[in-house]
């Protein structure tokens, strides 16, 4: 009987599974005047384009430390594209520094195209607020980066592969 069972849990872990991740590779665009949203197949994040006023649609339900990171991620990005995120993401999403994780694109007209990635992952918002306080402190880019490797290189996961800021 408890062979039975087992057998039985099995089966639905793996049927289960298959319904879950058949879902990934699936277009979920969706399109309006203000927003348009994609999925990115290979690391399961969202991507969404609104006007630069706009947080996008995905982080509605998310508290205020969130949503303060991605406005900060907007503001900072600049200086975040400098920065390298430590969570692994550059393999796991093929990001490239930390503002990666909240922005895919500025577009030419002002729009932005957000990514989901970082609403989910402590390490990239804390990155990024950390970045905007130091430089807020007055700290030049190449010293931001600077403490920021020093803070995230040991115990988190495999940096980006973010070039150093000039000077």
């Amino acid at each position: 009987m408890k062979r039975k069972q087992s057998w039985f849990l099995i089966t639905l872990c793996i049927v289960g599974s298959f319904f879950i991740f058949s879902g990934c590779g699936a277009d979920v665009s969706q399109s309006s005047k203000e927003t348009k949203m994609a999925h990115n197949a290979m690391s399961g994040d969202i991507q969404e384009e609104t006007t630069s006023e706009q947080l996008p649609s995905f982080l509605s339900g998310e508290n205020e430390t969130v949503k303060e990171a991605y406005r900060t991620a907007l503001m900072h990005h600049d200086l975040i594209t400098s920065i390298p995120c430590y969570c692994g993401c550059g393999m796991s999403a093929g990001h490239e520094n930390n503002k990666d994780c909240f922005i895919k694109e500025i577009k030419e007209n002002g729009n932005v195209v957000w990514d989901s990635h970082g609403m989910k992952c402590y390490a990239c918002q804390q990155i990024a607020m950390e970045s905007a306080k130091l430089k807020a402190e007055g700290k030049t880019p190449l010293q931001i980066r600077t403490i920021i490797d020093d803070l995230y290189q040991n115990g988190y996961g495999e940096p980006t592969p973010t070039p150093m800021p000039a000077g």
